[in-house]
C-alpha cells in the first residue's frame, strides 16, 4: 500500500511538473511573438490568447498582465492612427485584466501599476481637455506607486521619458529631457534581471531606439 501511495504521488508530481513546463512553453513563445506586433489585429489575437490562458491558469498573475497589455499596445497603435474614439474602450479592457491579475499578485505590483497608469494615460488621450484632471491625475499617481514598489524597474523610466519627450514645452514636457531620459532608462535596462523567463521584460528595443541615430528626434 505504501508502495502505491509513493507511485501515486510521484505521479501526481510529474503531471504537475509538465503542466507548469507546458505553460511557461506557450507562454514564451506567445510573448516572444507578441514582441513582434506591427497591427492592432494581431494586438487583438494576442490578447485573446492571453485571456484563453488566464482563464485556463488560475492561480498564474502573468497571462492576464498580457492580456492587458496587448490591449494597451493595440490602443496606443490606434492612437498613432488617429482612432482617439477607440481609447477607452481598449483600456477599459486592459483595467479589467489588470484587475483579475491584482487579485493574484497582490496590490503591491510595481508592473501593474505601471500598465494602470498607461491604460489611464490612453483614456485621457481620448479627449486630453476634459480628462486630464481625472485620468490623468490617476496615470500620474499609479506611475508614482508603479516607481516606489520599484525604484529600478526600467519600465518605468522608460514611460516617464516618453511622458517628457512627447509632451509640449509648453506643458512642461521636452525632447531633449525625455533623451537624457531615455539614456537613463536604458541604463536600467542593462542593469535589469526579471525574476523569472516570464516576467515583464519588454521596453529595451524601444529606449534602444530613441538613443539610436536612426530615430526620428
Amino acid at each position: 500500500m505504501k508502495k502505491y501511495f509513493l507511485t501515486f504521488a510521484l505521479g501526481l508530481m510529474s503531471l504537475t511538473a509538465f503542466a507548469q513546463s507546458n505553460y511557461e512553453k506557450v507562454m514564451a513563445e506567445k510573448m516572444a511573438k507578441l514582441e513582434a506586433c506591427k497591427t492592432t489585429d494581431e494586438f487583438q489575437a494576442f490578447a485573446n490568447d492571453f485571456d484563453r490562458i488566464a482563464k485556463k491558469e488560475t492561480t498564474q498573475w502573468l497571462p492576464s498582465y498580457y492580456a492587458a497589455f496587448s490591449y494597451i499596445q493595440k490602443g496606443r497603435l490606434l492612437m498613432r492612427e488617429g482612432k482617439m474614439t477607440e481609447l477607452s474602450v481598449q483600456a477599459n479592457a486592459a483595467f479589467n485584466y489588470l484587475d483579475q491579475a491584482e487579485k493574484i499578485a497582490g496590490n503591491n505590483n510595481s508592473e501593474i501599476h505601471l500598465l494602470k497608469k498607461m491604460a489611464y494615460s490612453l483614456k485621457m488621450m481620448e479627449n486630453p481637455a476634459e480628462r486630464y484632471m481625472t485620468d490623468g491625475a490617476k496615470a500620474i499617481e499609479e506611475l508614482k506607486t508603479a516607481e516606489k514598489l520599484d525604484p529600478n524597474n526600467p519600465r518605468v523610466f522608460l514611460i516617464k521619458a516618453e511622458d517628457t519627450y512627447f509632451t509640449p514645452e509648453q506643458y512642461g514636457g521636452s525632447k531633449a529631457k525625455g533623451l537624457e531620459q531615455f539614456k537613463t532608462a536604458l541604463d536600467k535596462f542593462n542593469a535589469f534581471k526579471p525574476k523569472t523567463s516570464l516576467d515583464p521584460n519588454w521596453g529595451k528595443a524601444e529606449a534602444e531606439y530613441f538613443m539610436s541615430p536612426d530615430s526620428t528626434k
